[in-house]
């Protein structure tokens, strides 16, 4: 690998984010989403069961054409409900559904988030929070200049 230790460190971050969105998948496969469909259920039941496109968005890190297009397929599968603020509004906003409640609680529980994050103490995991907060927040403004 090379000698750059800042070349290496990417190469973990990306090697690991990979690992652990594999081991997701393969959690998430037995409830027949996936992890993404998982977050935003997730985020939709942390802000309140109901958001507009523009909030997802924004908690997901996603654009909103492409959030747009998911919510679309989980409204399909009953997950999501779309509804209009009032009925000639262009605002829509999207609500879990008693199906994509349930599902969310049932896949709340990450075993294999938790697995492999066991190997770190609860003081190694905050320190690790610190660090990737650092580095995302270099990360953005980064991205801003």
């Amino acid at each position: 690998m090379s000698q750059d230790s800042s070349v290496y460190a990417r190469y973990l971050i990306g090697r690991v984010s990979h690992k652990m969105f594999w081991a997701q998948q393969k959690e998430m496969a037995q409830h027949h989403i996936t992890p993404r469909q998982a977050y935003v259920l997730f985020v939709l039941a942390n802000l309140g069961h109901t958001a507009t496109l523009t909030e997802l968005s924004k908690y997901t890190e996603r654009g909103v054409s492409n959030i747009s297009i998911q919510l679309t397929r989980m409204e399909k599968d009953g997950l999501v409900k779309k509804t209009r603020e009032t009925p000639k509004s262009a605002l829509l906003k999207f609500e879990l559904t008693e199906k994509g409640s349930n599902l969310e609680k049932r896949c709340n529980i990450k075993t294999s988030d938790k697995t492999i994050m066991s190997v770190l103490s609860e003081e190694e995991r905050q320190q690790l929070i610190s660090m990737m907060n650092k580095l995302r927040n270099k990360a953005i403004k980064y991205k801003g200049s």
